[in-house]
């Protein structure tokens, strides 16, 4: 595991003035499971103990291979996406996600596209190429192109798709997080059996907005999943140091929403994890937190220098807790051919190059696109 130490009231409206409710609150109350906050013999552990009966994923040669793929894609994507930083073709901010590509794939990899919303914060490149979204596209948005996903205008921290109801990349640090929980509500007004994902990260947790939606999410039954993403060290500051319970699982106890501590760099244990998560949040129980324990080899940005570590640290994670030689040696252990996983790499190495050429090829948005998408309607 990646961690070593340790209704404001207003005046009626005429009957027939008001629109057809979709269905009333006590039928829902009689259809709808019991959710924590109902159930007195809930146990929050409960969660917990399910995961721990069966705590790898049972996957099928092509799925570990598409695990593989995709952890790599974002691997070398963040890589190229490093160096063309230093090159000065990427500006402003920029957050890598190497390391910690076993929490987006594992998790997303368990999601029903055609319903399910995910938002995060500002590392967002990894959780929209988990999505399958094309590369090119990200990279020129990374390089400031037309052709980006978001025309060029959102840059590193600010993606967006509605079209994979992907819902950003957030810059305030947990200001994703209310705006996950508006989104579980739009799944539960509009009763499409989607469920929404929120991630953010250790130093997040511990913005009150984090648990106003906490208190929401319980209250209201929220189909919401809230996901700790732990690097250990937020912007620069260890968990230790600036978490009186470091264990982010527990911190969903207060609003009865159960906790799952999971291995954030280990893809199959992800995966399984997010397994037990979906069924009990699809079934209208409620919300779920849970704590991914992961790991940043890089700063907390590009112009991050990470003193506050040692390199031996950083090394050690790389040596043996490395989410994609875990998996890559647990597929050569059942027998699959390193040399077809050589060339797994070769490939994408490709599709990256490629990516990178394409972004540094397009142009740049037209000067006119300053005022488009400003405001989408009058208020």
């Amino acid at each position: 595991m990646a961690k070593t130490p340790s209704k404001s009231s207003s005046a009626k409206k005429p009957a027939a003035k008001r629109a057809p409710a979709k269905s009333t609150t006590a039928a829902k109350a009689r259809s709808a499971p019991a959710a924590p906050s109902d159930d007195p013999d809930f146990e929050l552990r409960s969660l917990q103990r399910e995961f721990e009966e069966a705590k790898l994923y049972d996957a099928s040669e092509e799925e570990m291979l598409e695990f593989y793929r995709r952890m790599l894609l974002i691997r070398r994507f963040e890589e190229k996406a490093g160096q063309l930083y230093g090159l000065g073709l990427i500006g402003g901010f920029c957050h890598l996600y190497i390391g910690q590509e076993a929490v987006a794939i594992g998790l997303q990899s368990a999601l029903d596209n055609d319903r399910d919303s995910v938002i995060t914060g500002y590392r967002d490149h990894g959780h929209m190429l988990a999505y399958g979204i094309d590369p090119k596209v990200i990279m020129a948005e990374l390089t400031g192109r037309q052709a980006g996903i978001s025309k060029g205008k959102g840059g590193s921290m600010h993606m967006f798709s509605t079209e994979h109801k992907f819902y950003g990349g957030h810059g305030i640090v947990g200001a994703q997080v209310p705006l996950g929980g508006g989104l579980a509500f739009a799944h539960q007004y509009n009763e499409d059996g989607g469920l929404c994902l929120a991630y953010f990260g250790d130093g997040a947790a511990n913005q009150g907005q984090v648990y106003e939606t906490f208190n929401m999410a319980a209250l209201w039954n929220l189909p919401i999943v809230f996901v700790v993403e732990d690097n250990q060290y937020a912007m620069g500051t260890s968990t230790k140091r600036s978490s009186a319970e470091t264990r982010f699982h527990r911190r969903g106890t207060s609003f009865r929403i159960p906790g799952m501590d999971v291995d954030g760099m280990n893809v199959l244990e992800v995966r399984a994890a997010a397994e037990v998560a979906f069924r009990h949040v699809r079934e209208g129980k409620g919300p779920v937190l849970m704590e991914l324990n992961t790991y940043r080899y890089r700063g907390h940005s590009m112009s991050d220098p990470a003193k506050y570590r040692t390199r031996e640290e950083v090394q050690e994670q790389r040596e043996h807790h490395d989410p994609i030689e875990r998996l890559k040696k647990h597929m050569i252990e059942n027998g699959k051919d390193e040399a077809e996983l050589k060339a797994i790499d070769k490939e994408i190495r490709g599709i990256v190059a490629e990516a990178a050429d394409f972004a540094e090829n397009s142009p740049e948005p037209d000067a006119s696109e300053l005022y488009t998408d400003v405001l989408v309607e009058e208020y």
